[in-house]
């Protein structure tokens, strides 16, 4: 019903930038969160960003803050993280995530969302 395909992972040094895309398909038009996670070896899935449907509302991870922006582009059904300063502890396998529901309630959770996509791998060397 709905496809989330990530891209813009690589490798990267300490204090530098990358740009992450999600792609959506399918039936996107109640697709009303989009958020990102990110998973880091012998850690669980932790919550990065998330952003409502308009794209007015915004959340973010203390931990990237003033860092990382996320944005959503609705015509073109793709949401992007824009991440600077990029520090060693950013390293981690990012997930697109999409969930139908409005609202902020629940935005933290990994649970919470209905679609993942299949990560994409972000290193940050120092």
């Amino acid at each position: 019903q709905v496809q989330l395909v990530e891209s813009g992972g690589g490798l990267v040094q300490a204090g530098g930038s990358l740009r992450l895309s999600c792609t959506a398909s399918g039936r996107t038009f109640s697709l009303y969160g989009m958020g990102w996670f990110r998973q880091a070896p012998g850690k669980e899935r932790e919550f990065v960003a998330a952003i409502g449907w308009s794209g007015a509302d915004t959340y973010y991870a203390d931990s990237v803050k003033g860092r990382f922006t996320i944005s959503r582009d609705n015509a073109k059904n793709t949401v992007a993280l824009l991440m600077n300063s990029l520090k060693p502890e950013d390293t981690a396998v990012y997930y697109c995530a999409a969930r139908h529901r409005v609202g902020s309630s629940g935005i933290y959770q990994h649970a919470q969302y209905d679609y993942w996509g299949q990560g994409t791998q972000v290193t940050v060397s120092s």
